[in-house]
């Protein structure tokens, strides 16, 4: 769950020009738009993905896929001239075969939400000259100045291979432990031994890839002759089952999985030499502190790891003596409500002298340099400066480069000079920025898309100066989404806004709120890609609204974390404020016509809203929603709860089943769930439905069959919008005239 909204606020997809609002409603209705989102990935296949800048800053590879396939290609852009060339195609190596993934491969993908095929990664070595690609389980070796393909010789199956840091062996995982493969001679090593099902080496484990953003779990040592790997043992875990209810001759699936107050996986880091043999072990408090949520292992400085205890109310920054694998404390960090997670901090600097931190002691995100026994040197980004992500730091210029700002609808490009003030890269806006730069600093790729434009990739000089951009292909949406984004209320809640492209003001609309309301990102974007499904909502009838209220980031740590021991009533009690708020300064808002939805957590938020505030949402439709927190993973329930057993009230009062039993009435609510999701699990939902069944208050429930917590099909994904909208149709009565979509 963590990381799902942050991977569809990067959904992007170059400037549409100005479409004009329709006479009639019959005349705008888009009757095939959820299929077009589903099929091209909200517009964003077709346009560059995944970028790489070589170290002399003369090329930058990209993947891409056409307009009509998924199947991603590699391209490199040559900066000098401008140009474009196709450098390699997943069926120039398939040669007419079928993709194949291993069962690991797709759960992996899964956690990374992951719906392109073909290239979905690729690697540069640190000197530039080969490329490393992985396609249907196999390795394959680009050398850049020849074009010559070689395919790695390794056992089927590969999961995260990785080039060592001189370019001459790829390391991977496949059957449970970490192999090999020495590029001159083309042949495989195994490395670790003893890897099972139960305990595998070198595999991420749910938790770190679902919550904490670590992938990986295993790390080469800078001069390539050690790997550091995880060993993951699940034998003490509840195993929840996943049955196929379309085929019960297949069986059933069983997974380990960490619901709260029950038993984690128990992770383990091991240093082993490249060449195999005897693990040492490293040695840090794992009984205090269980979780292993960050590995660096830096060309100059430690190999360290970010620990966490279990409240994730403490951390540790460890650097670890390789010889011995002792481990000695670099910082500890505190917060009384929790830490949240940052990749890729602790950040080293090239010349292993000090690492950069992130830490919200003072309120907000605050970037520090420390020195290398972890003692602060000083403040590099200040709390005020809205950071939200790191793109580089050039320590002989002392300039850091970082995504945000401080307004949290918005992301741009910044830049701090000697800890100065931060300034702006780039120019223009409202837009949400993204940026990679390469590692000399000298050049970089900004992503950038806005409330009347898709994502686009420019190539900059580091100063913003435009140099080139990559070419897309995608295909371009039928519409610009009406879009108004505003601070309402006493409280400045960011909402934004959608209205029919036949609106009339004055005329009372009724209002779908679309709602997530996580701890773990915003709601409300100067973005049409986020936007062009609400429109399509908007089009049948109705205002479609968002708000981020208390419990979301970017607004500060006191606002984030006031939803602590609180999950479920301080997110509803923002929605109805800011709705009402609106309503306020918006006179077409129709407050007595008004239904939610969500997904995830925002469908856990849609079903409370139905059972406890009626009186304001009159419909509801709640997907994949957690019922009962107690049933979900350790790492997010026991963030925002603590334990189950030392705040059972805390459960309780956050619970759908303790509202879902009361005598009293319900707004019209739509359940939907995927019966193979493998993050909130079906039983959800069936929970839910059972505990409304027998208080005798009237409920829906729709069934997705063998779909997990993504609808990725088309069609379904076509009959999932129309039947949503059916319900609010239904029970919010829009304008007149308007048509079944």
């Amino acid at each position: 769950m963590r990381y799902l909204v942050a991977a569809l606020a990067l959904l992007s997809a170059p400037v549409l020009a100005q479409s004009k609002p329709s006479a009639s409603p019959q005349s705008v209705a888009e009757p095939s738009l959820p299929r077009q989102l589903a099929e091209t990935s909200y517009f964003s296949v077709g346009r560059p993905g995944l970028t790489s800048i070589t170290p002399d800053e003369k090329t930058v590879y990209f993947l891409r896929a056409s307009p009509t396939s998924r199947l991603q290609t590699l391209f490199a852009f040559d900066v000098a001239t401008g140009q474009t060339r196709e450098v390699l195609t997943p069926e120039a190596l398939l040669k007419g075969a079928e993709e194949t993934l291993s069962a690991e491969e797709k759960a992996r993908r899964e956690r990374m939400r992951l719906r392109a095929s073909g290239f979905t990664s690729f690697e540069l070595t640190r000197d530039g000259e080969k490329l490393r690609l992985g396609l249907s389980g196999r390795l394959y070796v680009v050398e850049r100045a020849s074009g010559k393909v070689t395919e790695v010789k390794t056992g089927p199956g590969v999961i995260d291979p990785s080039f060592s840091p001189d370019g001459r062996q790829v390391a991977y995982v496949r059957d449970n432990d970490v192999y090999r493969v020495e590029l001159a001679s083309n042949r495989e090593h195994r490395v670790t031994r003893g890897g099972t099902p139960g305990k595998p080496h070198g595999l991420a484990e749910f938790l770190a890839q679902e919550e904490m953003g670590r992938y990986s779990g295993y790390w080469w040592s800078p001069d390539a002759k050690l790997l550091a790997y995880t060993e993951v043992d699940t034998a003490g875990m509840e195993q929840f089952t996943i049955v196929d209810v379309m085929h019960p001759e297949a069986g059933a699936q069983r997974f380990p999985y960490p619901r709260a107050g029950q038993a984690n996986a128990k992770v383990r880091l091991g240093l082993i030499p490249a060449t195999g043999g005897r693990t040492t072990w490293v040695d840090w408090d794992a009984g205090k502190y269980p979780y292993l949520a960050a590995v660096t292992w830096p060309e100059k400085g430690p190999l360290t790891l970010l620990v966490q205890n279990r409240l994730q109310t403490e951390e540790q920054v460890l650097a670890v003596d390789v010889k011995t694998g002792r481990t000695r404390v670099l910082l500890t960090e505190q917060d009384e409500a929790w830490l949240d997670l940052y990749p890729p901090f602790p950040h080293w600097l090239p010349d292993g002298s000090g690492f950069l931190w992130l830490t919200e002691r003072n309120g907000a995100h605050e970037v520090e340099l420390r020195n290398a026994d972890g003692s602060l040197a000083r403040s590099l980004v200040k709390p005020d400066a809205g950071f939200r992500a790191l793109v580089r730091y050039l320590p002989e210029e002392d300039t850091l480069y970082f995504l945000g700002g401080p307004n949290p609808t918005e992301r741009y490009l910044w830049c701090v000079v000697k800890g100065g003030a931060p300034t702006r890269v780039t120019s223009g806006g409202p837009a949400l920025e993204s940026a990679r730069m390469s590692e000399k600093g000298g050049l970089l790729t900004l992503s950038t898309e806005g409330p009347t434009s898709l994502r686009r990739v420019h190539v900059l000089k580091s100063d913003g100066t435009r140099v080139g951009e990559l070419p897309s292909v995608a295909k371009e949406p039928p519409f610009q989404p009406r879009l108004e984004v505003r601070q309402v209320g006493k409280e400045g809640f960011w909402a934004s806004i959608v209205r029919p492209r036949y609106f009339k003001p004055g005329v009372k609309l009724p209002v779908i709120v679309d709602v997530y309301g996580g701890a773990i990102a915003t709601s409300v974007h100067q973005s049409m890609v986020q936007h062009l499904m609400a429109q399509w909502m908007a089009d049948q009838g109705f205002l479609v609204v968002k708000f981020d209220g208390r419990g979301t980031p970017l607004r500060g740590r006191e606002w984030q974390r006031a939803v602590k021991y609180n999950l479920g009533m301080v997110t509803l009690d923002d929605q109805v404020a800011a709705l009402k708020a609106l309503a306020a300064e918006v006179p077409e808002v129709d407050v007595q016509r008004a239904g939610i939805v969500g997904w995830s957590h925002g469908g856990y938020i849609s079903a409370l809203a139905a059972m406890e505030r009626p009186d304001v949402f009159k419909a509801a439709v709640a997907g994949a929603l957690v019922a009962d927190w107690r049933d979900y993973d350790t790492h997010v329930s026991e963030r925002l709860l603590g334990l189950p057993q030392e705040h059972p009230e805390a459960y309780d009062r956050s619970s759908l089943l303790t509202y879902a039993k009361q005598d009293k009435p319900i707004g019209k609510l739509l359940l939907i769930h995927g019966t193979a999701d493998d993050n909130v699990y079906f039983f959800h939902t069936l929970k839910l439905s059972d505990a409304l069944f027998r208080a005798g208050r009237p409920h829906e429930v729709l069934p997705l069959s063998g779909f997990t917590h993504m609808v990725a099909d088309p069609l379904v994904s076509e009959r999932l919008e129309e039947r949503v909208m059916r319900h609010f149709r239904e029970h919010l009565s829009p304008a007149p005239g308007v048509t079944s979509r």
